[in-house]
């Protein structure tokens, strides 16, 4: 395959203390990809982080296999999977996008993002801010500076950033913290493996899905960490998400991320819970887990403590602002970061009212591609257990991959198209048509978006259609 334009970033390098512990030979250490280089308009290289977090789980899986080349992308198909709640049809419709109180509000000095798809994060916001309605919400919030809005909604467990430059987030505690440290960070455990009965990878009947076999515990919600669970199961994963009863997942982002996996309700502060979630960890292969730094260790999911229990456990975690920052306690979504990080600041334009306005990605590029560096860092080390019986621990913010993509190069300006002045930097074309398959389920029929790799020269495809919301029991299948 050939690249059309500029290179791929080499996102996989973040592997690089796994595949040096392998000796990995050359050809493993890049995943293949053909296509077209650029197709979103925007400053930022969107594409290059696409298709580098794909590459990157495609590398994994190369070295997993032993077999280079096996696993590829298209910009296709890494177009189509980074925009699949777009893709995404549900007996014909479209699922909800983002709730109206949500998005982009002025303040005083400013703009601030909110975010209140959950009932519980809406419920909270107005709480904060002494509103009822959502006019009530534009008027205290244009009373307020944006970092006064912004810590009196995060200080009663609301969701919102205020809309920063670039040179406002380096200037931060938080914005130097964000670029510290790989896009994957990954920890090899030292000791030797202990004897659990069960083999470190079977034997598979299809090599287009090596995980078979694979039990994968998902405590993850919202759309990184799915993404990721998502495709662990379309390789063969035995995939079983756990979720709290109590804060109910939005249907549509779970039908979109819900293919091959099971689900499961279990309020874990409930013994008999806990007990069930311990026996399934002392037989897991892979543990990932999307909440905030440290809030699951009440449960006994603390990564350290795993490791030191079973040094073969394969652990792969992701929270907002990274698990060592000022802000590791807060709670932050991808549309959260895109404004603290200077990248809503980066993509604002004019808006009907002749002002100007903060804008947003194309598509929702730091959770697809943190999930995708997620699946990319639990292949790898099941890669690192086959050869030597040890697991690890990679580590994934979205802060982090805000801060991947902001440091990327910045591709050569394309010409301006015919009939549209002033468009500069546009794509040269229109955007790769995706690669979209259908399936029934009990949701309806689904139209959805392929994964984003081929496999032996084929796209993968998913299996399953998504099961029922907490359908499933705590046990493996």
């Amino acid at each position: 395959m050939e690249e059309d334009q500029a290179g791929v970033p080499p996102l996989f390098r973040c592997l690089g203390p796994v595949f040096h512990q392998q000796d990995a030979p050359a050809g493993l250490l890049a995943a293949p990809w053909s296509g077209p280089r650029r197709w979103w308009a925007g400053p930022l290289d969107v594409e290059g982080l696409g298709l580098g977090s794909v590459g990157a789980a495609a590398a994994a899986l190369n070295l997993l296999a032993g077999a280079p080349g096996r696993f590829a992308t298209t910009s296709a198909l890494t177009a189509g999977a980074f925009d699949s709640s777009g893709h995404l049809r549900v007996s014909g419709h479209p699922i909800q996008g983002f709730a109206p109180l949500s998005g982009f509000r002025r303040t005083l000095d400013g703009w601030i993002r909110l975010h209140a798809n959950y009932p519980h994060h809406e419920q909270r916001l107005m709480e904060a801010l002494g509103a009822t309605t959502a006019d009530g919400v534009a008027a205290a919030l244009r009373s307020m500076e944006s970092l006064e809005a912004e810590a009196a909604i995060q200080s009663r467990g609301g969701v919102a950033a205020a809309v920063r430059t670039r040179a406002d987030w380096l200037a931060s505690a938080m914005g130097r913290s964000a670029g510290t440290g790989p896009w994957i960070d990954v920890t090899l455990p030292g000791g030797k493996a202990k004897r659990t009965g069960r083999p470190v990878l079977r034997p598979v009947e299809d090599p287009r899905r090596p995980l078979q076999g694979v039990r994968v515990l998902d405590l993850t919600r919202v759309i990184a960490g799915p993404v990721s669970t998502r495709l662990l199961g379309a390789l063969g994963a035995d995939v079983l998400r756990i979720d709290p009863p109590q804060l109910p997942e939005l249907t549509g982002q779970f039908v979109d991320t819900g293919f091959c996996k099971r689900s499961a309700e279990a309020d874990l502060a409930i013994p008999g819970n806990l007990d069930r979630l311990r026996h399934l960890l002392r037989t897991a292969d892979v543990v990932v887990t999307g909440y905030r730094a440290g809030s699951l260790n009440r449960f006994g999911l603390d990564p350290q403590a795993l490791l030191e229990a079973r040094p073969e456990l394969v652990l792969a975690t992701l929270d907002s602002w990274g698990s060592d920052g000022p802000w590791s306690g807060r709670r932050g979504f991808d549309s959260i970061v895109q404004a603290a990080s200077g990248i809503a600041d980066l993509y604002g334009a004019e808006n009907n009212d002749g002002g100007w306005q903060p804008g947003a990605l194309p598509v929702q590029a730091l959770d697809h591609a943190t999930g995708y560096g997620l699946a990319a860092g639990a292949i790898a080390l099941l890669a690192h257990r086959q050869h030597g019986g040890l697991g690890g621990w990679a580590r994934l913010s979205l802060a982090r991959t805000a801060e991947e993509l902001l440091n990327l190069p910045a591709l050569p300006a394309l010409p301006e198209l015919p009939g549209l002045p002033g468009e500069t930097g546009r794509p040269a074309g229109p955007p790769p048509a995706p690669v979209l398959r259908t399936q029934a389920s009990t949701y309806g029929g689904l139209r959805y978006a392929a994964p984003p790799l081929l496999a032996d020269g084929q796209p993968l495809d998913y299996d399953r259609p998504p099961v029922p919301y907490g359908s499933s029991e705590l046990a493996w299948a």
